[in-house]
């Protein structure tokens, strides 16, 4: 377990070097005293393990940069490493340009050792496309959902993919949830497209999502607050917040009509599917117990699951 006296942990992803596993997390001070403070004071902390456990907790990877487009907090991301060996961390941005909490940008840093990390251009890499997503010029009641950045390599070796936590263009409130693509062959320059999934699925955001392959059958694992989906959604799948979906393809289409929830464990929220050194995976992430006022944020001890043939994690 990671759990930080002065420190509030929530959303983690994980990169693994091939002898430690990197945590990357979300966190902000406990002095700030009301949790829903901890949004714009984000920034994400480092620590690594060898057996996703015991948690060496390193300097922080990255902060806001005063008076640039992302000056207010970080939000989460993913890292991957190129082909030249550089890690890449995609991330999400608040600014106090913007409107609040709801205006999110993608950003990009690198690093040589995934301890120091150095910004990368001088704004978003990736911009909202108003054809298929939300933006708040289109809406100014809404949220621009454009956060998560999940990237991954393409499958037949074709350059990279990235999935954005996204709301779709036209579709009502807690059912426009969607996962943007955008693809890139040297990691800096993106090529927005159409999402991989269709809203009407009961979901408002598909928040930390990550495809993965897992025996060989791709599987999309996501996050949901509960009070963020459809009361029909609700009734007829229950109060989950991980779930996850099967699919033919890590690059899709998903259906996400079919999406399963992870029922062990209700309230996890927000946790990376990871790979550990004897080939199982596991689930790292914490418990979203703030609606029962619990204000717990920390990172739990790996929950082992297996991945059935509908996609359930089980």
């Amino acid at each position: 377990m990671l759990r930080l006296k002065d420190r509030w942990v929530w959303d983690s992803w994980v990169a693994d070097d091939g002898d430690d596993y990197h945590l990357f997390y979300l966190q902000a001070p406990r002095a700030l005293g009301d949790a829903g403070l901890r949004h714009a004071n984000a920034t994400v902390g480092h620590a690594r393990s060898r057996d996703l456990v015991d948690w060496e907790v390193l300097p922080d990877a990255l902060g806001p940069t005063p008076d640039a487009w992302d000056d207010v907090a970080i939000w989460t991301g993913s890292v991957v490493r190129g082909d030249d060996g550089r890690w890449r961390m995609f991330y999400t941005a608040i600014n106090s340009g913007g409107h609040g909490l709801r205006d999110q940008r993608i950003g990009l840093a690198e690093s040589d050792d995934l301890t120091t990390w150095r910004k990368v251009g001088t704004g978003p890499v990736l911009p909202v496309d108003p054809r298929w997503y939300k933006t708040l010029s289109g809406d100014p009641t809404a949220s621009e959902t454009w956060r998560d950045p999940f990237v991954f390599r393409d499958p037949g070796g074709d350059g990279w993919h990235m999935l954005v936590c996204a709301r779709a263009v036209g579709a009502a409130p807690n059912d426009d949830g969607v996962l943007a693509h955008a693809r890139s062959h040297d990691l800096r320059t993106w090529e927005l497209g159409p999402p991989v999934c269709a809203p009407g699925a009961g979901f408002g955001q598909l928040e930390v999502a990550q495809a993965r392959l897992v025996g060989g059958h791709p599987v999309l694992v996501f996050t949901c607050h509960p009070q963020e989906m459809t009361a029909e959604r609700r009734r007829t799948s229950g109060d989950f917040c991980t779930w996850s979906v099967a699919g033919t393809d890590p690059l899709g289409p998903w259906d996400i009509t079919k999406a399963q929830p992870f029922t062990a464990e209700p309230a996890l929220f927000a946790a990376p599917l990871v790979q550990r050194r004897d080939g199982s995976w596991a689930l790292v992430g914490f418990r979203n117990t703030e609606p029962e006022g619990v204000l717990a944020f920390d990172i739990i001890d790996p929950v082992p699951v297996d991945v059935r043939a509908d996609g359930t994690l089980v």
